[in-house]
This record gives structure tokens, C-alpha cells and sequence, in this order.
């Protein structure tokens, strides 16, 4: 039988780009499991999709059923519209986020996902917990090193 789980995800950044972080909420039956990560320089939209597959690869089990609540138009927009879909077929040229995006496809193939849009900061229990946790991380005396977006960064 399939694992039925719940994952609320949120991103932040202060400055975009600036330092940033993300939450994630993951609930199974009587099982809550909190994420967060903050990273030196980032940018929101990367942190909001970065929270997204960072929950996803946290689950033990493939074929899971996967309700995920997120804020991000951006993010949800990108799978529930099938703009994902048609911006794989041309290997991402010209968007950004790209190495997110791979990321994200090959996790979210594993698993029956569902996306809800959210209101962000409308008193979603959860959701605002995401948010505190994105926030929290950003804010870290030791952020990691989004190193891909700060080579591209340098790149451009």
C-alpha cells in the first residue's frame, strides 16, 4: 500500500539575490519530520523549489502519495500548467534554475504528487511554520554554498 504523505514547503531570501533558506513540514499518520537549510546567496524562486525537493527526497518509500502545499506560483504553476514538461523537451534553454529543475524531475517522477497552492502568510498553521524555518535558516551563522547558482552568477 502506497505511503500517504503531506509535505508544506516554503523558501526565503533577503535580498533575491541575498541569503536565503527553506522549511519544510512532511506529515504521515502521527509522523512530523521539520527541514531547513539556508544558504550564502541564493535567490527566493531557488529556495522555494530547492524546499520542494528536498522534501520529496526525504521519503523512504517510492510510489508515495505526495500532497504538497506551497506558496510559489512560480513552483506550482511550473508542474500543475505542464510548463515543466515543455521547458525539459527544449533542455531548459535559456531558463533559469535549471539544475533545480533536473533535480526535481527525477525525485518527483519516483512518486504520485499533487500540488496545492497556498496564500502565503494567511495563517496556514504549517505554511507559516515553513516560512519561520526558511526564515530561521537565512539567517544562519553558517550558510552553505548554493554553488551553482553562484558559479552561473559569476558566469553572467
Amino acid at each position: 500500500m502506497a505511503k500517504r504523505i503531506t509535505i508544506f514547503t516554503d523558501g526565503a531570501a533577503r535580498g533575491n539575490p541575498g541569503p536565503g533558506g527553506y522549511g519544510v513540514v512532511l506529515i504521515s499518520g502521527k509522523h512530523r519530520k521539520e527541514l531547513a537549510a539556508g544558504f550564502r546567496k541564493t535567490t527566493n524562486n531557488r529556495m522555494e523549489l530547492l524546499s520542494v525537493i528536498v522534501g520529496l527526497e526525504t521519503l523512504k518509500y517510492p510510489g508515495s502519495e505526495v500532497v504538497i502545499y506551497s506558496d510559489s506560483k512560480y513552483v506550482v504553476d511550473a508542474v500543475e500548467k505542464g510548463w515543466l514538461f515543455g521547458w525539459e523537451k527544449k533542455q531548459f534553454k535559456g531558463k533559469k534554475n535549471a539544475d533545480l529543475w533536473m533535480r526535481f524531475l527525477a525525485i518527483y517522477r519516483q512518486h504520485k504528487v499533487t500540488f496545492k497552492w497556498v496564500k502565503g502568510h494567511a495563517g496556514i498553521p504549517e505554511n507559516e511554520r515553513c516560512d519561520q524555518l526558511a526564515v530561521q535558516a537565512s539567517m544562519d551563522k553558517e550558510l552553505a554554498i548554493d554553488g551553482v547558482y553562484e558559479s552561473e552568477e559569476s558566469a553572467s
